[in-house]
């Protein structure tokens, strides 16, 4: 809450009005026109309109006193944060040299009338590696890898599985290098063989390997019908590809893997085959942000004296990779100043500066007059006349970088052999600049924590206050155990008995039903790290501390309801589905609306509740619960709860409605 400002004089216009009417009758009672045509009348508004206006400005004095008084207490206002996604660009045709996209390359949307162009430049440098086909081999889910490579140049048909498919039976694709980040082309040449599953939903899961493990690869096409017709799978590799050994074979290794098949879903009778393979890259996949980056811009020429300052070209600046470096040409070559939150603890010999990054103000540390009448530096001053100049900052920033997916399709710069660009999911993350009302309820806030993570609040205050772009920010003890009995024991070593464990949701977008993807509940691993780096300082001496995102604990809502009469099946089960995946939300879920709470159990009789709140459900016949994983989607027996760890969060994982018409 915050601090109240005192109204000073409450009285306006009509007040003053009234008050001087009153007034007339008491000391001039032979005045009775008071009328708005009398011409006393005309002077007594003039007047109260002026002291109206001075009132105004009275009552502004306390607001401005506050506002100072934050300053003075290092109350900063947030600046803006950068939108994020990932940009992948296509080739033309598949290259024989290596193509790259260097880091800083502009991608932006479309420029219209009335909107500017959203310009995202990428964070790191893209290089598309060419690749060929160089050994096949296939691994059954009991057994030893057996080399295929012989087989498939031969031109026979190759039996992708075992005889008798089984889940966790693999078929192993070596290619002749690596290709991390590049979207890869596999050209399959095969005959219907593997009969029993449906085309248009095959049980596989095509993986790579990163170093560490097998992760998967999202699917951008496959028109093979699951190995059974002729035709292309274009996937995108991991960022962390690398080499591996299969069948005594090395190389950038991928496997197409049979897992298990859901309950409505047909499985292989007989396993199918593949005679030809062909392997190339046609484009590669880069993190972008809502940012633009400016190198070596020069603030001006040093007047020689203490407390200087300079104001960027193009505020407001925002968080990146690299930190804020402020360079002096003294002597032959520039010399770093570095960044620090105030001059405090600066002396007459530290290059330090600050910097305010909506404003875009650089000030160089002050002389202070000591009691004993002598002056003090906090900060080494730049000698006269030198040269200033910033290394190199990202601009940008602000909700408008929150695009749709698609949205970035501009290439601001010609790049060789790269025909198109596209962003296949939405950019999350930015936030704008924090307000001045907003930054007058934090002032109490910041009096309170003063810095310094004691009680877990101070810990989510301080976590907000270099993440805004956290949707949630949740402090608990380290060393839990999750709702399905997994223990953490890797929390407990690294965060130790008595630490802290901070979990981190960051702002995800639904769709038009609701729905959230499970990776955008997933927080960026430099949002974690600056948090890390904030709390480090500010936490008590020898406690340990986690920084990560809670556990997802997927439901699956099965339920069967009865239609009230006129209403149609398609649309109340839309209707009805919507309600759920709203529900059902760590965002925006839960009784309050605000996010599922940490911790509380999913009961049926809340599913009961929600549907029979949707408009036209007459009745609700059937709700069944079931746990899910939301990354390997699999789902255990029916139950009517589920328990969740206290420090756990509700997923929504493909909940099924069936609507019977009254």
């Amino acid at each position: 809450m915050t601090l109240p400002s005192p109204n000073l004089d409450d009285r306006r216009f009509q007040a003053l009005v009234d008050e001087a009417k009153r007034l007339v009758q008491q000391r001039c009672p032979e005045w009775t026109d008071h009328n708005v045509s009398d011409p006393g009348v005309t002077l007594i508004e003039a007047f109260a309109t002026m002291v109206d206006q001075l009132v105004y400005r009275l009552n502004r004095v306390p607001d401005k006193n506050y506002l100072a008084f934050l300053d003075l207490i290092g109350v900063r206002l947030y600046p803006p944060t950068a939108a994020r996604t990932e940009v992948t660009f296509w080739l033309s045709a598949p290259q024989p040299e290596p193509v790259r996209v260097t880091s800083g390359t502009e991608v932006a949307t479309v420029r219209t009338e009335t909107e500017e162009a959203v310009v995202f430049t990428t964070s790191r440098d893209l290089s598309v590696a060419p690749c060929s086909l160089a050994h096949l081999a296939g691994w059954p889910a009991t057994g030893n890898a057996t080399d295929r490579s012989e087989e498939l140049a031969l031109g026979r048909d190759v039996p992708c599985f075992s005889a008798a498919p089984t889940p966790g039976d693999c078929l192993y694709i070596g290619l002749s290098n690596p290709v991390p980040g590049c979207v890869l082309v596999l050209r399959l040449d095969c005959k219907v063989e593997g009969v029993g599953v449906d085309p248009r939903r095959p049980p596989l899961l095509w993986e790579a390997w990163d170093g560490g493990n097998w992760v998967a690869c999202a699917v951008d096409k496959d028109d093979t019908g699951g190995f059974n017709k002729a035709g292309e799978v274009i996937l995108h590799m991991p960022a962390a590809h690398t080499a591996s050994v299969v069948a005594r074979h090395s190389g950038g290794w991928l496997r197409c893997r049979l897992v298990e098949a859901a309950p409505d879903q047909p499985t292989y009778l007989a396993s199918p085959t593949v005679r030809q393979i062909t392997a190339f890259t046609i484009g590669g996949t880069v993190e972008a942000a809502h940012a633009e980056t400016v190198t070596e811009e020069l603030l001006g020429l040093s007047e020689g004296v203490p407390g200087q300052g300079f104001r960027i070209a193009r505020p407001p600046v925002v968080p990146g990779e690299e930190p804020f470096v402020v360079e002096v040409a003294e002597g032959s070559g520039w010399v770093a100043w570095t960044r620090v939150e105030n001059f405090a603890h600066s002396t007459a010999h530290d290059r330090h500066i600050t910097l305010d990054p909506n404003s875009g103000q650089v000030d160089f540390g002050p002389a202070v007059r000591e009691r004993d009448g002598s002056v003090r530096l906090y900060g080494a001053v730049p000698p006269k006349g030198c040269p200033i100049r910033v290394r190199g900052y990202r601009t940008g920033g602000g909700r408008r970088g929150n695009v749709a997916r698609g949205a970035l399709r501009v290439l601001r710069s010609s790049l060789p052999y790269v025909a198109r660009v596209e962003n296949r999911r939405p950019a999350l993350g930015g936030v704008d600049g924090e307000t001045v009302e907003n930054a007058r309820v934090r002032g109490p806030m910041t009096l309170r924590t003063l810095d310094r993570a004691v009680v877990p609040h101070d810990y989510e205050q301080l976590a907000r206050e270099v993440a805004p772009d956290a949707a949630r920010v949740f402090c608990v003890p380290a060393g839990s155990v999750h709702g399905d009995g997994r223990d953490r024991s890797e929390a407990r070593t690294s965060a130790g008995d008595g630490g802290v464990r901070l979990l981190v949701v960051p702002a995800g977008r639904s769709d038009a039903q609701g729905r959230i993807q499970f990776d955008e509940l997933i927080p960026h691993q430099d949002t974690l790290a600056r948090i890390a780096a904030h709390l480090d300082t500010a936490r008590p001496i020898g406690t340990r501390l986690v920084v990560e995102p809670p556990y997802y604990q997927g439901v699956t809502v099965v339920a069967s309801v009865q239609a009230g009469r006129g209403h149609p099946a398609e649309r109340l089960r839309d209707a009805a589905l919507t309600a759920l995946y709203g529900y059902f939300n760590p965002l925006t879920g839960g009784p309050a609306g605000t996010g599922w709470p940490f911790g509380r159990p999913i009961h049926s009789g809340e599913v009961f509740a929600v549907l029979q709140q949707v408009p036209g459900v007459d009745l609700v016949e059937d709700v069944r619960l079931f746990p899910a994983d939301p990354v390997t989607g699999q789902r255990t027996e029916a139950t009517n709860k589920i328990a969740l760890d206290r420090h756990a969060l509700v997923f929504s994982y493909e909940h099924q409605l069936r609507v019977r018409e009254g």
